[in-house]
Formats: C-alpha cells, sequence, structure tokens
C-alpha cells in the first residue's frame, strides 16, 4: 500500500488548565502509523485562527488526511464526529477574548457538512482496542467546531479528508467534571485510528 501522510492537530489549554488532554495526547503519536506518516500541530484555542493555521500547515506538508482532536470535558468517551455546523455560539471567551453569539463561520456557506472519513469504523477500531467510544453528533459551537467545520468547507470536494475527534480530560483535568480515560488509553484510540484511515 502507498504511503500516505496524516496531519493530526490538538489543541492548546484553555478555560484557565495548564494542559489539554488533545494536545497532551497528540504530540506523543509515534512518527509512523500503519502506511501513514504522521504529522503533528498544537493549534490556538482562537476561532478562525486555529483552522487557518492547520490550512497553512496543510498547503506545507500536503497530507491526504487531516484529523483533528479536541477535548470535551464531561465526556466519558472517545467520540468520532459525525458533522460541523456553521455557527460559532461561545458562552466562554476563546484564548483571544473572542465570545462569538451566533454569527456563521463561512457566510452564504452551507448550514453543515458530513465527515467523508468512516467514523463508524473508527469507532469499532477503538473499541477493539479496549476503549470507550461512541459517535457524536455535535461538535459542539466552540472552537472545535470552528476548526472542524472550517476545514470541511476549505476540502469539500478535494481529495483531502478530513475528521475530527473529541477526547475525555485526562485523569488529572477530570475533578469535578467526571469522564476520564489515561493519557495511554487516548494515544492507543488515536492510532487505532489512523490505522483504519483510507
Amino acid at each position: 500500500m502507498n504511503e500516505r501522510n496524516v496531519l493530526v492537530t490538538g489543541f492548546e489549554p484553555f478555560g484557565g488548565q495548564s494542559i489539554n488532554a488533545s494536545w497532551e495526547s497528540v504530540k506523543r503519536l509515534p512518527a509512523q502509523i500503519a502506511h501513514y506518516t504522521v504529522q503533528t500541530l498544537r493549534v490556538p484555542t482562537v476561532f478562525g485562527f486555529a483552522a487557518e493555521m492547520i490550512a497553512a500547515e496543510a498547503n506545507r506538508c500536503h497530507p491526504d488526511v487531516i484529523l483533528c482532536v479536541g477535548q470535551a470535558g464531561g465526556r466519558k468517551e472517545i467520540t468520532p464526529e459525525v458533522i460541523g455546523i456553521n455557527l460559532r455560539e461561545s458562552s466562554i471567551p476563546d484564548n483571544a477574548g473572542n465570545c462569538p453569539r451566533w454569527v456563521p463561520i463561512v457566510k452564504n456557506a452551507p448550514d453543515a457538512y458530513f465527515s467523508r472519513l468512516p467514523v463508524l469504523k473508527f469507532v469499532e477500531s477503538i473499541q477493539n482496542a479496549g476503549i470507550p467510544a461512541r459517535l457524536s453528533y455535535s461538535a459542539g459551537t466552540f472552537v472545535c467546531n470552528d476548526v472542524f467545520y472550517s476545514l470541511l468547507h476549505r476540502y469539500h470536494q478535494t481529495d483531502t479528508l478530513v475528521g475530527f475527534l473529541h477526547v475525555p480530560l485526562l485523569p488529572e483535568q477530570a475533578n469535578e467534571e467526571g469522564g476520564a480515560l489515561s493519557l495511554h488509553q487516548i494515544i492507543t484510540a488515536l492510532c487505532a485510528v489512523i490505522e483504519t484511515l483510507p
């Protein structure tokens, strides 16, 4: 099978936390998983800017797949996202102080895009690795969804495939929010997903 490239992204900490489970796991991925060469990128938790940074890196490294990872407090499973929606709606500011309310991500663009990646297979591969997983039909309306929708829009009708996974908090983050997976479990799940990529 031909060698392919995947760009995997994770977010910087936000909301007063000192770490972000997405980047803590992404930065520890092996450089090669199955027939994919893995490149990683840490992105800011900032509306608009995060997606622009990913697109700029994609222009440089030409990935076949862009797989974005974000953390979701309160979730207990790895959740591949099915759909991104054209909405910025935030009850807390991003790391640049932006707090948009009911604003489209891309004006005069479709309301939503579905991921073209095999999200059902992702869930199966994660579960087969002994880690809890389920599909998610909402990536929220914060920066995670902003990135997901922006990239789905940008790469719509191109050969570049875009996906998004939410991961639970790490045990040291969880506290009262509940729901956590270990760093090892999250990394194992991400590797299983990449092994499932077309």
